[in-house]
């Protein structure tokens, strides 16, 4: 029996695409992720189960399973109780609760946060700053103050780091371009990884928050958009199990299409944005004062602006699901319906007829969550 997975196990393969030759280091450490990956959202086995599930030997199996308990990663949890013909079987488990990342979220500004979760996405101990103004230099003093501050009060050992950065982020965790924070060209990763001592991973806001779908929720494995709304507008894409950044590493960059050349006038000097209609500053100020029924009609508006730009990406990609995350109040009602209807009505049956537009599952702890889903892809592979 074959010791290359099957493709099907893609939540273990989110670092990439597959290489053209794979030496036995490569598929050792593939194999190990997919143990891990099916120990985290399938729970405990026996060796056996894992061999059967992923066609892997249960030579190679229990070798992984062997070194996994000796790193303290996996536990062996007891025999499996009885009600199956044979010798009952020793059940391994992941040993989620016991290990941890320290996450920082840099999305809803001026507001950081920073938390130290276990490998399950719980929340073990969180602190928060206001940036009060400060971009650059001072911006990041403050964040490495803030993630140096909450690693040391929460008394635990970590095992990496995530970040999710508002701005385009590349691969070596150095932040492009991040006009909010007054970054340009900041090598977060290392700066942080200095300051820690600790593996740095570093993403886009909207991209962490995707994968933490993605991971802690039941985003689809096949292709699904997560749209972010909040003081401005961005996405995170996922196919096939992968977290799509784009050649110039600004896939999701949404917020600032035009959809309407005669709209209003954008921050960025141009009219018309999707942001100065789905920005949360906007829904506030479109929103605010009206009745109900023009409360509505503002946030159907929203929504009409939305579909036309979701059902091109709808239909090109063939998606199974769109999320979107932000304040369900001004987001899950009129906006949601009307961004529905709109690609139903702009794509042919085919493709509007199978995707799902929804709310997203998780709730003010995503971003940190996502960026805890950072650690799990950086350091163990899977996520």
């Amino acid at each position: 029996m074959s010791d290359l997975v099957p493709p099907q196990w893609r939540r273990a393969m989110v670092s990439g695409r597959p290489r053209a030759t794979v030496v036995p280091a490569q598929a050792r450490a593939h194999n190990r992720a997919v143990l891990l990956s099916l120990l985290f959202h399938d729970g405990p086995a026996s060796r056996a189960d894992l061999a059967r599930t992923t066609g892997l030997t249960r030579v190679t199996v229990s070798e992984i399973v062997g070194d996994l308990v000796a790193e303290g990663l996996v536990a062996e949890l007891g025999l499996r109780p009885e009600g199956r013909v044979g010798k009952p079987a020793m059940m391994v488990g992941l040993r989620s609760s016991e290990h941890f990342v320290l996450a920082l979220d840099l999305q809803s500004l001026p507001r950081i946060r920073a938390a130290v979760l276990d490998l399950g996405g719980t929340v073990v101990h969180q602190e928060v700053a206001d940036l009060d103004g400060r971009t650059g230099d001072a911006a990041l003093d403050a964040v490495e103050d803030l993630a140096a501050r909450t690693l040391h009060g929460s008394g635990r050992t970590v095992v990496g780091t995530g970040v999710a950065s508002p701005g385009v982020v590349d691969a070596h965790g150095v932040v492009r371009d991040s006009a909010n924070l007054g970054w340009r060209e900041v090598h977060l990763a290392q700066r942080l990884g200095a300051r820690l001592g600790t593996g740095v991973h570093v993403a886009n806001d909207a991209d962490a928050a995707a994968l933490a779908e993605f991971t802690y929720a039941d985003a689809s494995t096949s292709g699904f958009l997560l749209v972010a709304i909040g003081q401005g507008v961005g996405a995170g894409l996922v196919l096939d199990g992968n977290l799509v950044r784009g050649h110039g590493l600004a896939a999701g960059e949404i917020g600032h299409l035009t959809v309407n050349p005669r709209g209003p006038q954008c921050s960025c000097g141009r009219r018309g944005c999707l942001e100065t209609y789905l920005g949360l500053p906007h829904l506030q100020a479109a929103t605010a004062g009206r009745t109900a029924s023009g409360r509505r009609t503002a946030l159907r508006e929203a929504g009409r602006r939305l579909g036309a730009v979701l059902a091109p990406v709808v239909a090109a990609l063939n998606l199974e699901e769109v999320l979107l995350t932000g304040s369900d109040d001004l987001l899950d009602g009129p906006l949601l319906e009307a961004t529905r209807e709109f690609v139903a009505g702009a794509c042919l049956p085919a493709t509007s007829g199978t995707v799902r537009l929804r709310m997203a599952r998780l709730g003010e702890t995503a971003v940190l969550q996502g960026a805890a889903a950072l650690v799990l892809s950086g350091e163990f592979g899977f996520s």
